[in-house]
């Protein structure tokens, strides 16, 4: 696995003991982590690191990158608004077309991730991981290898493109000869390697649990996410009943779909609630370590 390198990001100023700020999986969900980000700007503090996951390597890089809390929920808002305007991207950032699903060519909804990136995100992400403000590291997953991959320096774009890469949906990445899918695969929140003494890490949580049993069959394209929702609640849920992070928060709206993204408004005001919940949890860990 690569290993982060300290040296090339300047530090900004860090609470004592430092602030490792860990952002993971959940697709639409993880719009929430917008609402921790609020709290901790709130608060006057910034994370020494920040570590993401698909969604959240999303929002943790352009967070990296100096936009707060507040100027991320303020672009969801406005990318979302339109639903023309968003279907007509995301029809441009896709890899196939329907034509080739008749012919037997491909998958007509595969996803360019990078192409989709550049097309969503604020334009004061920079391209590369050394023109961040904050050690950010993106967690993807070696397809052959089996393996987690922690990706920390050199061009930003790729590495948050292979985090997010759901098979079936976003297409794989290759990285230094390594085809990189999704990181939720295989460790959908990454604080476990960053734990140690003289940090408190806060892992946020947006994974969906479990609904109330239904009859609904779902279409493919929800089913597809949808295990991959599945899968991403039961690998944290194991990971945090063997060593929970120094902080653990749980955020996300009832009954939203990984791919509910119109719903965006909705999400971030449910959300809310949870920047109490940071801080009050933040004051705790402090007073421990005190």
């Amino acid at each position: 696995m690569a290993q982060a390198s300290r040296n090339s990001v300047v530090r900004p100023a860090a609470i004592e003991p430092e602030l490792v700020l860990v952002l993971g999986a959940g697709g639409a969900r993880g719009l929430s982590h917008i609402a921790v980000l609020e709290a901790l700007d709130e608060l006057g503090v910034r994370p020494s690191v920040i570590a993401g996951c698909s969604m959240g390597a999303i929002i943790g890089a352009a967070y990296a990158a100096g936009l707060s809390g507040r100027d991320l929920h303020d672009h969801v808002i406005r990318s979302f608004r339109d639903r023309a305007r968003v279907i007509a991207r995301l029809l441009d950032a896709r890899v196939g077309k329907f034509t080739d699903l008749m012919r037997g060519l491909g998958n007509p909804v595969l996803i360019d991730g990078e192409r989709l990136l550049d097309l969503f995100w604020p334009d004061a992400v920079p391209d590369r991981f050394d023109g961040l403000g904050i050690l950010f590291i993106a967690t993807a997953t070696d397809y052959h290898l089996h393996a987690e991959v922690s990706l920390n320096q050199g061009p930003l774009t790729p590495a948050v493109a292979a985090s997010l890469a759901i098979p079936g949906l976003v297409r794989p990445v290759v990285i230094e000869g390594r085809v990189l899918i999704d990181g939720g695969a295989i460790n959908p929140l990454p604080y476990d390697r960053l734990m140690g003494p003289g940090r408190i890490v806060m892992a946020v949580d947006t994974s969906a649990p479990a609904t109330i049993s239904e009859t609904r069959v779902p279409g493919p394209l929800e089913a597809m996410v949808g295990v991959s929702q599945i899968l991403t609640r039961t690998i944290v849920q194991r990971m945090i009943e063997r060593q929970p992070p120094d902080i653990l928060i749980r955020a996300g709206m009832d009954g939203i779909g990984g791919l509910d993204f119109f719903k965006a408004k909705a999400i971030l005001d449910a959300a809310q609630p949870v920047k109490d919940e940071v801080k009050r949890k933040l004051a705790q860990a402090l007073d421990r370590r005190n």
